[in-house]
């Protein structure tokens, strides 16, 4: 008789090969040469090699590599090369094989990928704060290499975030930091526009389960509605297109749960009051003699012979590709009264927005053809080979690269240059040559002379001027905003620093010696504390900039003659142990250690006791929240959506916990209620009567403004918690004059 311990093998290797079968299956449909045994040997040993493992949520460990390799060939678009490296990623680091092993059997470029991948597995982040900014150092270093390594890793990460509830809550906060800040962003720069907007999406659908839940019901109850629309709205344009003899299909686009969220939440609007849900996009197959953005347009003309085009919404997209490869003409216009997005794109246009990079290679015609996307990988190569000393540094240098929006730019011979959004005159100086930023003293924007920090604007032409004599100042880097400017003033300053340390440190040895002393550690201790400075380099730097005179450090150092009373008196009576002592002096009572690994209960007992609210954000009982602690074993709770928040979650993991509330109906809490409505007399005093007769509640301050017939009032309310916040607007939108009540978040 079979046992269930063998059923349940045999039931898991059925699995196993079924998935196997499926990712051969996708191979199978690409145009890659087909490399079949060779993807086979690679899942047989990767399959042997995990063999017994099981992940969390209690699969066998293989059936992530192959998951991750399907993600790699069906949504990515890559060859036999990733696919292979796709099942092996994670072999090295959890087996006893070596690169040298998976080398021997799979090739040197295959070892490589490999390499790369183990060399940031884990997680971009470790566990202290600069072991993890240097494993996001190595990350960008191996995408350098062969950006193969990093489009795998978005594909694990993607993975990943699909199976994340088998993951304790601190932990998944902790891989949604790092996956809106920094995996979202990456595959948002290279092109990977679904994939962006799905690890966006369950980011989101993690930190916010409730509202995420909320708009996922409002979108599917709108469903039927839109499908109406979206038909009687496209039928006129499918109608002109097949006139006009064009292949090409009609996709409707939905805005992502994460997309209309953030929209809601920046604007201060209610889902209602987004009305971009529905776009409309048009894949056409181009005809030959014609150019692609000639026919893009062509087909606008089309369009707006049907319907009205909103004239401040247009954008071109193929005149000017994002600097990611991105293509496309959007417009926007009015049909059947309500404004509607519609995106124009050739099959090889939307090959490019779906599949990114992979799909950018494959449409090159040569070395010549250099995209956004290959100069944004030059900036990315520059700024290793002159990396920040600090790894910290340098993953804030990446950052300000990787979530730049771009604008379009002229030189003074009508040259166009992509920089990013904000950049100064000073920023397009390093730009165009890193000895023009040197020595820039001044710019011409659209022929008029501007200075260094001056903001620049899409379309404007500009001139740099320079001198010989100019030479770069410390204020510049409060004047720059890009990473190559700041990187490159960074490493001229430091260059500069590192010399005037060496002098610093000859002058103080040299009083050292002239009062019979060495730099010994207990010599170093006894200065560095007396100055208050951590680190030598900054001490010694002062005493080069002439801010610490060189004859107090000998007054300090010089050794004194004691008297022996004196030593006595400050002898500590009894015979305790020095760090009772201190304690008992100091009353000290070590906090008690917060377990990390289980959610903390925030109740109104413990409040200001084990834990503290975040001042940055100011979160409320009833926001999602989480819990960081810091050095003293203190609870610091922060929104899940604070703008500070993504940075604990990506730099100190190990510290976060997951946190709840309690009931809270003792404290109270400042909130500002945004109202607007119709300027009618008696409305305030309408809402007054709402927030203080019904509700109770108390109003520390008003602000309003009248403007056309309309008035906007700020009310600073105390409230418990969310849920009084939800019944006081539901309350005071019951008044007819008011026409939307929104909760102004920090």
């Amino acid at each position: 008789m079979v046992s269930k311990e063998e059923l349940n093998q045999q039931s898991e290797e059925e699995k196993i090969q079924k998935e196997f079968e499926a990712l051969l299956d996708d191979y199978s449909h690409t145009n890659h040469r087909q490399k079949i045994e060779l993807i086979t040997k690679a899942f047989n040993f990767a399959n042997a090699a995990h063999k017994g493992i099981k992940r969390r949520s209690g699969e066998p460990y293989i059936m992530h590599p192959l998951a991750v390799a399907r993600i790699v060939v069906r949504e990515i678009g890559l060859g036999s090369t990733s696919i292979c490296s796709a099942l092996l990623h994670d072999v090295v680091e959890d087996t006893d094989y070596t690169v040298e092993d998976i080398e021997n059997l799979f090739g040197a470029k295959i070892a490589q990928i490999v390499n790369g991948l183990t060399k940031i597995s884990g997680g971009v982040f470790a566990e202290r704060s600069s072991e993890q900014a240097e494993n996001f150092r190595r990350l960008i270093l191996t995408m350098s290499e062969d950006i193969r390594v990093i489009l795998i890793k978005i594909a694990d990460r993607l993975h990943n975030m699909r199976t994340l509830g088998a993951m304790p809550l601190a932990k998944q906060f902790k891989i949604t930091g790092e996956t809106e800040n920094i995996y979202a962003p990456l595959a948002h720069r290279l092109g990977l526009f679904r994939i962006k907007n799905e690890l966006e999406n369950l980011s989101f659908k993690y930190e916010h389960p409730e509202t995420f839940a909320q708009i996922e019901e409002k979108l599917a109850v709108d469903e039927e509605a839109r499908n109406q629309f979206f038909k009687k709205f496209s039928a006129p344009i499918s109608a002109k297109l097949a006139e006009m003899g064009y292949p090409f299909f009609l996709k409707e686009r939905i805005k992502s749960v994460y997309s209309i969220w953030n929209k809601m939440n920046v604007r201060h609007i209610s889902f209602e009051e987004v009305y971009d849900v529905l776009a409309l996009r048009i894949v056409f197959t181009p005809k030959p003699g014609m150019s692609e953005k000639d026919q893009c347009w062509l087909l606008y003309s089309a369009i707006t012979e049907i319907y009205k085009p909103h004239p401040e919404r247009i954008r071109d997209w193929v005149s000017n590709p994002k600097a990611n490869g991105y293509e496309s003409l959007h417009i926007t216009v009015m049909g059947q009264g309500r404004w509607v997005e519609i995106q124009i794109r050739s099959d090889r246009m939307n090959d490019i927005a779906e599949k990114g990079l992979a799909a950018h290679w494959k449409y090159k015609s040569g070395e010549a053809d250099e995209s956004e996307l290959d100069k944004w990988m030059k900036t990315i190569k520059e700024m290793l080979e002159n990396p920040e000393p600090n790894a910290i540094d340098f993953m804030d240098s990446f950052k300000l690269n990787l979530f730049a929006s771009e604008i379009f730019v002229f030189t003074p011979k009508g040259e166009i240059k992509t920089i990013s959004l904000g950049a100064t005159a000073l920023d397009f100086a390093f730009l165009l040559h890193s000895d023009l930023g040197t020595k820039c003293i001044g710019a011409k924007v659209n022929h008029k002379l501007v200075p260094l920090n001056y903001k620049l604007n899409s379309g404007d032409q500009i001139e740099i001027i320079t001198s010989k004599k100019q030479s770069p100042q410390p204020e510049w880097l409060e004047y720059v905003t890009t990473a190559r400017a700041k990187s490159k003033l960074k490493t001229l300053f430091k260059r500069e620093e590192k010399s005037q340390i060496i002098n610093g440190q000859t002058k103080f040895e040299q009083a050292l010696s002239e009062i019979n002393l060495k730099p010994e550690n207990e010599i170093m201790v006894k200065i560095l504390n007396h100055y208050n400075f951590t680190k030598h380099n900054a001490f010694y730097l002062q005493i080069a900039k002439g801010l610490i005179n060189i004859d107090d450090v000998k007054q300090i150092l010089k050794p004194k003659t004691q008297n022996v009373f004196v030593k006595y008196l400050k002898m500590p009576f009894g015979n305790l142990d020095s760090k009772q002592t201190k304690n008992q002096i100091l009353d000290i009572v070590p906090a008690a250690k917060i377990d990390r690994k289980k959610t903390f209960v925030l109740t109104e007992e413990n409040a200001e006791i084990t834990y503290k609210l975040a001042t940055c954000c100011h979160p409320i009982p009833g926001d999602d929240v989480f819990g960081y602690v810091d050095s003293t074993e203190m609870l610091i709770v922060h929104k899940l959506q604070c703008a500070k928040a993504a940075d604990l979650k990506i730099n100190f993991g190990n510290r976060l916990v997951s946190a709840q509330w309690a009931t809270h109906k003792l404290l109270s809490f400042i909130e500002v209620l945004e109202i607007i409505g119709i300027d009618k007399k008696g409305v305030l005093i309408e809402i007054l009567k709402v927030i203080s007769e019904k509700y109770g509640g108390n109003i520390s301050k008003i602000t309003i403004e009248t403007e056309g017939g309309m008035f906007t009032g700020r009310f600073h309310i105390y409230v418990h918690d969310t849920e009084d916040i939800m019944t006081l607007c539901k309350n005071i939108n019951k008044i007819s004059e008011v026409k939307s009540v929104q909760r102004i978040q920090n």
